[in-house]
């Protein structure tokens, strides 16, 4: 897998320009400068499972420190209640008090695990909005994500979290990096290497993340009813036959099927069973083309292992593929 950052403009806008030429484009780093945005603060919260190791989070703020990034941690963000990072008011509480504070205009959740769905229909979701601030999480985070989008129309963000991708004794530079430049208005195209993709040449809504969190929100009031959309997935410790079955879901819904492109990134950590003959997810996604007969893209650097793009959430992109390469315009605003 190889990201790129890239100029912003897609194939169709300039047909023959060299940086759709298939002989370039594979370099790790091409494209223009891009104007740097100041460096942010970032606020801390804790809306789902408990944080198992301070020093994770000790490390995780020293790490974004670095990077350029002030951060503030939320008193209740070691707070523990069950298996929950405190109760449900506590959480609460929590992400009301992120968007009042006004001196940092990042919110970064220090992990994923279980709790954002109690929260949902308690959150004042216009003041989520109106409060101008980037809300950024993994995994759980994903029903604020999409519970965002829906009830209020506001982009937010999908890929990195404090503790697992700044709080380890070795982090991954790649998802650094691209947490940083997209935080700085710095990432216009985000270009991976996809042996499989089907060609598509499009613009759409950008939406999507955890894919159990995504089936547990159909029909609620959450899940944004985006048509003509390009759909990203990923997801963990999900056997294939059960991927298969949420992807089914999705499609009997209604919801596959009025999207413009389906991106896959990673499904890890499962384990196949001696009946399983073969069956794996290979199978899974020539299921899902012949099924839905939407465009698939494989290879996103999203998911639960491995380098993680973090990307916005209800932004409108452009999406274009080459042999072997797939390229995911997300700032269209500097061409």
């Amino acid at each position: 897998m190889t990201a790129s950052r890239r100029p912003a403009h897609s194939a169709r806008d300039c047909p023959g320009c060299p940086d759709h030429d298939p002989g370039h484009g594979h370099d790790p780093v091409h494209g223009r400068p891009h104007p740097r945005r100041k460096a942010a603060g970032i606020y801390l919260i804790s809306p789902s499972s408990a944080v198992k190791d301070p020093q994770a989070l000790a490390r995780a703020r020293q790490r974004l420190a670095r990077e350029g990034f002030r951060t503030a941690v939320d008193r209740t963000a070691l707070a523990a209640h069950q298996r929950f990072a405190g109760t449900d008011a506590q959480r609460l509480a929590a992400l009301h008090r992120a968007v009042r504070q006004k001196t940092h205009d990042i919110v970064m959740v220090t992990r994923g695990g279980y709790g954002m769905s109690r929260l949902l229909p308690h959150i004042d979701w216009r003041a989520m909005a109106d409060s101008g601030k980037r809300f950024v999480g993994f995994s759980d985070f994903t029903a604020f994500n999409l519970a965002l989008l829906a009830t209020a129309g506001a982009e937010s963000y999908s890929g990195a979290s404090a503790i697992a991708d700044f709080g380890a004794r070795k982090a991954d530079e790649l998802t650094v990096a691209l947490f940083g430049e997209l935080m700085r208005g710095e990432l216009e195209i985000l270009s991976f290497e996809s042996q499989d993709a089907d060609p598509v040449d499009c613009r759409g809504v950008l939406w999507g993340g955890n894919l159990a969190m995504v089936a547990s929100l159909v029909g609620t009031p959450y899940l944004p009813r985006v048509r003509g959309g390009i759909l990203f997935l990923e997801d963990v410790g999900e056997h294939p036959y059960r991927v298969e079955r949420m992807l089914a879901q999705l499609w009997q819904a209604g919801i596959l099927q009025r999207q413009k492109a389906i991106l896959l990134g990673r499904f890890s950590d499962y384990r196949l069973a001696p009946h399983d003959a073969g069956y794996d997810m290979p199978e899974v996604v020539a299921w899902l083309r012949r099924t839905v007969k939407v465009p698939v893209l494989t290879g996103l650097p999203y998911g639960h292992s491995g380098a993680k793009a973090t990307l916005p959430v209800g932004r409108k992109v452009g999406l274009a593929t080459e042999p072997g390469m797939v390229h995911l315009v997300l700032d269209e605003h500097h061409h």
